[in-house]
């Protein structure tokens, strides 16, 4: 199976280079998808991070490393967020289509498909899929590269919050972009481009100053992940699909019956008359 390339899929073109930490993006990504907020906390080797991890809360993050350059404390940033993966191992794995590469770029996920079986987790190498450990009955969430922006011509939250780090448009143009400031600033960068062909190739592209492995970036193949998990999905046995099947069958009954129960006690309540409301 090779890389899914779309020239034309939007792209995010992050350079680390010019991040400030100011965290607009961040705040960006919670307003827009309603996220809460959480406490930060220690976490030793990286010092107080807001908020300390990704999460069902927390859809994208700026970390923080702090370094020496000429005897005197530096830090820089870096956004964590989905890759948004070519070929993306969380959909490979999903037993029940939850998870959807589209032309425009974003990875989405649809949690009206969702079981629960944490697959993704697994699969992902960047650690992206969260469990919501909060609830009783628990799916998973993760960032969707604000598709629902994205296909009305919009550009993600997080990209527009940004006052100088993030690009955003088609793969090419953010691959030329990366290149042409290797290219014309060899002792500014780093020269790779992470993301570039790391898992396959994703749609989010970076450009930094430090060794990407110094900023806690995921050494990953280049290979597409799905011909790994393939390989693997052979030896499950038919059985075990079969309940995920079946599993999938039952997902859907169950928020069908939910839709169906929301709707009726909204009509019920819409057409009882306002004495017996009051009463």
């Amino acid at each position: 199976m090779s890389a899914n390339h779309n020239p034309k899929q939007n792209t995010f073109l992050i350079d680390l280079t010019k991040c400030t930490g100011c965290r607009g993006c961040q705040v960006a990504c919670k307003q827009w998808n309603q996220l809460e907020a959480e406490e930060t906390e220690f976490f030793s080797g990286e010092g107080y991070q807001n908020p300390p991890a990704m999460s069902e809360y927390t859809f994208t993050r700026i970390k923080f490393r702090d370094y020496q350059k000429n005897g005197e404390n530096e830090f820089a940033f870096y956004k964590e967020m989905c890759m948004h993966c070519d070929d993306p191992a969380c959909a490979s794995v999903c037993p029940v289509g939850a998870f959807e590469k589209t032309p425009e770029g974003p990875v989405i996920y649809k949690a009206d498909r969702c079981i629960g079986c944490r697959f993704c987790m697994v699969a992902c190498p960047f650690g992206v899929p969260k469990y919501e450990w909060s609830k009783g009955l628990p799916l998973v969430r993760k960032c969707t590269g604000c598709y629902s922006r994205v296909k009305e011509g919009l550009k993600p939250a997080c990209a527009t919050a940004c006052p100088t780090a993030i690009e955003y448009g088609p793969r090419d143009e953010m691959v030329k972009i990366a290149k042409e400031r290797l290219a014309n600033h060899p002792d500014k960068y780093i020269k790779k481009i992470y993301g570039l062909h790391e898992a396959g190739g994703t749609s989010v592209l970076y450009l930094t100053n430090l060794p990407f492995d110094e900023l806690g970036f995921k050494d990953v193949t280049q290979r597409p992940l799905p011909d790994y998990t393939w390989q693997a999905l052979r030896f499950v046995p038919a059985s075990f699909l079969a309940v995920g099947g079946t599993l999938s069958a039952l997902s859907w009954i169950n928020h069908r019956r939910e839709r169906l129960m929301n709707q009726n006690a909204t009509s019920e309540q819409a057409h009882t008359p306002a004495e017996e409301k009051e009463e």
